[in-house]
C-alpha cells in the first residue's frame, strides 16, 4: 500500500532550507562574549557568500565580499535600526570582535562586507634566523701565513679554511672545503624527503613552532570542524562497520580544506578551491550518510576510488534530494504493481 501523503503548500516547499551558524561560535572560548543575535547575524551573512561566489563579488586580491543592508538585516531579524547597528559593530573589526570587516565606498554606494573565516589562520613567515658567526679557536701555535717564507716552504692559501673570514658573513660565499681522503658517504643525505634535516637548519617560525607543526594544528582544527558538522560520533554509532570509511571521508575533506591550491577537479572539471572548500564546509550528517548508502550499493569498478568518494562529497547537496525522491517513486510503483497483480 502507498503512504498517504500529503503535499507542499506555498512556502512549506522551502522548510527544508537551512541556515548553518558554525558550532565554534558555541563551543569555542573566543567567541563567548559574542551575543547570540551577532552570532546569528553572522550565520545569514556566512550564508550570502555562496551568492557572492557565483556572482563572482571578488576585490583585486581575490578576497570575497557581499552585500548585506541594514534594512535586510531588519527584515531577517525582525528587529529595529539601532539594535541591527549594536549587532553589526559587535562584529565589525574595529569596535567588535571581529569577525566581519565593513568597507564604505563612497558616493552612495552600497557597503561591501568582508565575512572573516572564523578559524585561526595559520602564523606567518618571518625572516629565518641567521645563525651567528662561528667563534675563533685560540691556539698557541701562529697561524702559516705569519710564517716567514723559506726555501722549500710552500705558500698557503689566503683563503679561509675550516672557517669563515673576519670580514665575511654567512650571506656571503662558502669557506674553502677541508680536504681530506675521508669521504663519509653514509652520512649525505641523499633523499631530503626522508632524512630530516638536522635541527640546525630547521625553519622555526613564530612561538618556536615549526611550519610542520603549523600544518598539524591547522589540519587539527579543521578535523574538528569537520566532525561536529557532521556529527561524527553519531554517524559512528550508526554505521559502526564503516568506521574506516567515514574516517577517510574526514580525512578527505580535510586535506582539500588545507590545501594551498587555486583550483581543484571534481568530475573532470577545475573548481575554486574556495568553493569546494565552502561546500565540504556545509556538509552534514544526512549528507555523509548518503554518499555511504550510496557507495555501500554501488557494483560497478571503481578505477580512482579519491577522484569518485571526491566528486560525490561535493555533489551530495545537489544531488541526495533527487536520489530519495527517485526511490520514493520506485517504491510507490512497486506497490502499484503489487496491488494490480493482487
Amino acid at each position: 500500500m502507498p503512504l498517504k501523503l500529503d503535499y507542499f503548500y506555498g512556502a512549506e516547499a522551502e522548510q527544508y532550507s537551512f541556515y548553518r551558524i558554525p558550532k565554534t561560535l558555541f563551543t569555542d572560548s573566543r567567541f563567548k562574549s559574542v551575543s547570540m543575535e551577532a552570532k546569528i547575524l553572522y550565520g545569514l551573512m556566512l550564508d550570502r557568500m555562496g551568492l557572492s561566489v557565483r556572482n563572482g563579488w571578488l576585490d583585486t586580491d581575490g578576497k570575497v565580499y557581499i552585500y548585506f543592508t541594514l534594512e535586510e538585516a531588519m527584515e531577517m531579524l525582525s528587529s529595529g535600526k539601532d539594535k541591527v547597528i549594536r549587532l553589526f559593530k559587535e562584529l565589525d573589526r574595529p569596535s567588535g570582535i571581529g569577525l566581519i570587516e565593513r568597507r564604505k565606498q563612497g558616493q552612495g554606494k552600497p557597503t561591501r562586507i568582508y565575512v572573516m573565516n572564523f578559524l585561526p589562520p595559520p602564523a606567518s613567515e618571518p625572516a629565518p634566523a641567521v645563525d651567528p658567526p662561528m667563534p675563533e679557536v685560540q691556539t698557541s701555535e701562529k697561524p702559516k701565513s705569519e710564517l716567514s717564507t723559506t726555501a722549500g716552504e710552500v705558500l698557503t692559501s689566503e683563503k679561509p679554511k675550516s672557517r669563515l673570514r673576519r670580514c665575511r658573513t654567512q650571506d656571503f660565499g662558502n669557506p674553502d672545503p677541508n680536504k681530506t681522503d675521508k669521504n663519509q658517504t653514509e652520512l649525505n643525505e641523499t633523499d631530503p624527503s626522508i632524512v630530516p634535516p638536522p635541527p640546525s637548519k630547521r625553519r622555526t617560525f613564530r612561538g618556536g613552532q615549526t611550519k610542520g607543526r603549523m600544518r598539524m594544528d591547522e589540519m587539527d582544527s579543521y578535523r574538528e570542524l569537520i566532525k561536529a558538522n557532521i556529527d561524527f560520533d553519531l554517524l559512528l554509532q550508526e554505521h559502526p562497520y564503516e568506521a574506516d570509511t567515514l574516517g577517510g571521508y574526514v580525512d578527505l575533506m580535510v586535506e582539500v580544506c588545507c590545501s594551498h591550491k587555486d583550483f581543484i577537479r571534481i568530475s573532470g572539471e577545475d573548481i575554486a578551491a574556495g568553493v569546494v572548500k565552502s561546500r565540504f564546509l556545509k556538509l552534514d550528517k544526512d549528507h555523509i550518510a548518503y554518499v555511504l548508502e550510496c557507495m555501500l550499493n554501488n557494483t560497478t569498478l571503481i578505477r580512482n576510488i579519491k577522484a569518485y568518494t571526491l566528486s560525490a562529497l561535493y555533489n551530495a547537496p545537489v544531488t541526495m534530494g533527487q536520489y530519495y525522491a527517485s526511490q520514493v517513486s520506485h517504491d510507490l510503483a512497486q506497490g502499484f504493481q503489487g496491488e494490480a497483480g493482487g
